[in-house]
């Protein structure tokens, strides 16, 4: 390759390059830390108790959903060999899947299905207590408030056994707000 020819793939690089890494560098501040660091403060009757409701739902249990039967068989049509290894499969049945490892807090456990941060966002800089009483400065530090993008991320056309998604019905099934907030 001729020196031109290589200014010209150095210049294309950094022109990918760098938004990328700004990017990822603004991704960073905020890590993984897992569903089980949630439960430290939202597990009482008087918040709500968001991790019952979170840890009996369908989405809690989306990773092993992979195992099932059904999804063997719909793999198999698929010609995916295991459901529980396909990018395609966890991508929705996995907070962790597709996200960088560095982005994972220490501690992080893996495979616990569609956990709280697949919907709120990476908790490990709102979850402090000072910032989750204030919810706009919870939301400077990376809280998700969740609305129809955000499920049909996953609840869409592409899904294998996508049946109608209504948000509004869908939203109140794994709706669990903390009853101090009502006013």
């Amino acid at each position: 390759m001729n020196r031109r020819n290589l200014l010209a793939v150095a210049l294309v690089l950094c022109i990918v390059a760098i938004p990328v890494l700004l990017l990822t560098a603004e991704e960073a501040k905020h890590k993984y830390i897992g569903s089980s660091k949630c439960k430290m403060c939202h597990a009482t009757d008087a918040k709500g108790n968001q991790y019952k409701v979170w840890s009996e739902s369908k989405h809690a249990k989306a990773y092993d959903a992979l195992a099932s039967e059904e999804a063997k068989k719909i793999g198999k049509e698929k010609d995916i060999a295991d459901p529980q290894k396909a990018d395609e499969c966890l991508k929705c049945h996995l907070t962790e899947a597709g996200v960088d490892a560095a982005l994972l807090a220490d501690g992080y456990e893996k495979n616990k299905g569609v956990g709280c941060e697949s919907c709120h966002g990476p908790g490990s800089d709102y979850k402090a207590p000072a910032n989750m009483k204030d919810k706009a400065k919870a939301k400077e530090n990376g809280l998700i408030e969740p609305d129809e993008k955000v499920c049909t991320k996953c609840h869409n056309d592409k899904s294998p056994n996508f049946k109608e998604f209504k948000f509004d019905e869908m939203y109140k099934k794994i709706a669990h707000a903390n009853p101090a907030n009502k006013k």
